[in-house]
């Protein structure tokens, strides 16, 4: 599993992608349908037309990874509610959820304290 920290940006590309696409192809989507440098770390979802692979390439400190999976059986579920930007932002946990399996636009997230920063 991919580990993520906190302040990690997730952004999903909007199409439907060609698994075939490797490190140069991504990265090219990235720079020019998303308008996202694809060196800063951040992690870029891709999925097939029929959700049933994903790709995520992000940037590592020498060279791009790519984290594939293919499910055997069903399908991912992509947000519904965003599709119309040329790509959007996940958290952490919605990805978590994508890959897991979980309908994230169906469960209802408790509310939680959030401190604030204090200024002196």
């Amino acid at each position: 599993m991919i580990q993520l920290s906190n302040n990690t940006k997730i952004f999903v590309y909007r199409g439907s992608c060609d698994m075939r696409k490797g490190f140069d192809s991504l990265s090219g989507i990235v720079n020019n349908e998303m308008d996202l440098n694809p060196m800063n770390g951040y992690l870029f979802v891709f999925f097939n037309k029929m959700r049933t692979h994903v790709k995520i390439l992000t940037w590592d400190i020498d060279g791009y990874c790519i984290y594939y999976k293919r499910l055997e059986r069903g399908t991912f579920k992509r947000s519904t509610v965003r599709l119309d930007a040329p790509n959007y932002e996940l958290t952490n946990a919605e990805l978590f959820m994508i890959l897991r399996g979980v309908d994230f636009e169906k469960s209802k997230q408790r509310h939680r304290y959030l401190s604030t920063n204090i200024v002196d």
